[in-house]
Parts: C-alpha cells; structure tokens; sequence
C-alpha cells in the first residue's frame, strides 16, 4: 500500500480544499443508471462485475483516491481496493469483507471468490479481518431501485474517499439498468470528475473484452 503526501502549497485545488474543509464542509451525491445490458449478456456475475468496474476507474484518477493517512497527512493511495458488503439473511445483519484490487478481471474475481469462501459467512461487522488503509466502500440494496440516495456523515470532514451504493437492476424499455449512488467530497472532487467518473464506468462495462484494464 503505497501512499503519496500531498503538496498542500503546489496543488492547484488548495483554496477549493479549504473551502469545503474548513468554510462549508460539504458532500455530495450524485445517483445515475448504470446500463449493465452487456455484462447479463455476458453471463458475468454483476457484483464482482461491478467491484472490479467502480475501483478499476477509480484508480484511474487521483480525485477518488485521496485520505488521510494514519498519521493525518493529506495525500493520495497509489491504489485502492474495494470494502463491499455481504448480507446474511438468517439474522439480517451484514458484514464487510475486502478483496486487493488487480488490474486484471479474472484474477480479482478469483481474489472475490476465494475471499467469499473464507469469510462470506462470517457474521460481524467485519467478516474479514485486518483491513487495510486503502479501501473504498461499496455496497448493495438489490431489494429496491432508487433515484436518489444520500449518507448523512455529521462528522466526515476527514473522509475523503468516495462511497458507492448500487441498487436493484431493473428492465427498461429492453435495457438492463442499475442505479449507482456515488458519493464524494467536495474538497476532493467536483461534478465534472464524477460525470467523468460515470462515463468511463459505462465504457468499461460495455466492452466485449471485460478482461485485464491494459487489454481493453
């Protein structure tokens, strides 16, 4: 895990930081329909699908990737790798696991499964133990779709990293769409990097090859 402190005095998004720190500490929200047509088309399991999809163009752009780090310095994780949740519907409680993010599809969905078989039935708030740093949380509401979502965080100042929440998928006029909840700093992130975000997202999940980042 490889973590790259920021130069406060060179970064031109410094007074934008403040601003949304200190001045008017802000979050935001933005809920779109992700089209997962073409990954049902391809028999891909969505939850992995979309795991590897939200991280790998996370790790595409700084913005999403910036923390605090443990000792409180301001910077950026060279990677990050996806928290998600898993439900267990005996107590209808969840716990959170983690898998390391790899650049290639199959090996990251081979991460995700052998982690599910080790710990998916571990009740608790963390089914996987030792979390790392550099994770970014994900989750699921497969019960429901949604057209707005939003997390309160009365006292998130100092958490940066993006939160994503997907929905149930749902049929629309012969399309397969899933609605996907981003939620951002503002100190960190402004509306064009998560529309940006988003397109990049659907780019991804719509190629033929869902395979390794570099090949695609």
């Amino acid at each position: 895990m490889i973590f790259h402190e920021m130069d406060l005095q060179t970064w031109n998004r410094r007074e934008h930081f403040a601003h949304y720190t200190s001045q008017v500490p802000c979050f935001y929200s933005m809920c779109v329909d992700v089209d997962v047509t073409q990954l049902k088309k391809r028999g891909e399991r969505l939850y992995p699908a979309l795991l590897y999809g939200l991280c790998a163009v996370a790790n595409r752009h700084r913005e999403f990737r910036m923390a605090f780090d443990g000792e409180g310095r301001l910077g950026w994780f060279e990677e990050i790798s996806p928290c998600y949740t898993v439900f267990h519907p005996e107590t209808e409680t969840f716990s959170c696991l983690w898998t390391q993010f790899s650049p290639d599809y199959r090996e990251f969905c081979a991460r995700y499964q052998e982690d599910l078989r080790l710990y998916g039935a571990r009740e608790g708030f963390w089914g996987k133990p030792h979390p790392p740093e550099n994770l970014c949380d994900i989750s699921m509401i497969p019960w429901q779709t949604f057209t707005g979502f939003h997390l309160d965080l009365p006292r998130g100042e100092r958490h940066l990293l993006p939160i994503f929440t997907m929905g149930k998928v749902h049929e629309v006029q012969g399309k397969w769409l899933l609605p996907l909840a981003v939620q951002v700093h503002h100190g960190v992130c402004d509306g064009f990097h998560v529309c940006r975000f988003v397109e990049e997202l659907q780019q991804l999940l719509d190629r033929e090859l869902y395979g390794a980042e570099g090949n695609m």
